[in-house]
């Protein structure tokens, strides 16, 4: 019984040190398979973190390394994305993009912070508004990508929209800013489930938003 945990926690440990030899980590996903049931069903998460996210992080990493580039913090990569080959776009984006997903999403019961409803409140009209406007943004999404709520370079809030694997911290989308909340639109994140019905899953998804993690987001954002 000892050896098999001595394994195991070496295999841990290597598999640790390969993550982190090239300064980019796949996180663990911060909750259970079946967590967010039964608004996202447990097959579609083990898919969509363990192959199409794992995937994306293995191209990113191979990408950087066929190319030779210099491995700087990945948002400073996003700041100059147009000087990059679009292995690096699409699967940077990808890698990034999904961690922050999952980090949007709990199980837990979360509010928003006052601070970030005045400002919701603020700039939308009111909270149901805001999520009105954010689902409409989601849906009309043309084929695959992303929607966003971004505190942008003014400090305002905006609603934005990405394509593919693109964001908002990316020197090529129209409106860049700091992303508080985002939600994937791509088939793989609902079809298992929703099928071709994504306005469902939009629904859906305000019942997992991690409000303290966006807030946490804002407050940071702001200072």
């Amino acid at each position: 019984m000892k050896k098999i945990l001595i394994i195991t926690i070496l295999l841990t440990f290597i598999n640790l040190l390969a993550m982190t030899q090239n300064n980019y980590i796949f996180k663990e996903l911060p909750y259970s398979y079946d967590a967010l049931e039964p608004y996202i069903d447990a097959t579609t998460m083990e898919t969509h973190y363990d192959k199409h996210h794992r995937a994306y992080y293995n191209n990113f990493v191979k990408g950087m390394e066929d190319g030779k580039y210099e491995k700087l913090p990945i948002l400073e990569i996003f700041a100059k994305i147009s000087q990059y080959p679009d292995v690096i776009r699409n699967m940077g984006g990808g890698y990034w993009n999904h961690e922050f997903f999952w980090e949007s999403m709990t199980s837990e019961k979360t509010s928003v912070s006052n601070d970030l409803l005045k400002e919701i409140e603020k700039s939308f009209g009111t909270f149901d508004n805001f999520k009105n406007e954010f689902s409409k943004a989601a849906n009309s999404v043309f084929g695959s990508g992303w929607a966003w709520l971004i505190l942008n370079e003014k400090n305002e809030l905006k609603i934005t929209k990405t394509s593919n694997q693109d964001n908002p911290y990316m020197d090529v989308v129209s409106e860049k800013g700091t992303p508080l909340l985002a939600i994937d639109v791509w088939e793989h994140a609902y079809y298992l489930k929703h099928k071709n019905k994504r306005a469902d899953y939009v629904q859906d998804f305000w019942n997992v938003v991690n409000w303290d993690a966006v807030s946490k987001r804002y407050e940071n954002a702001i200072k």
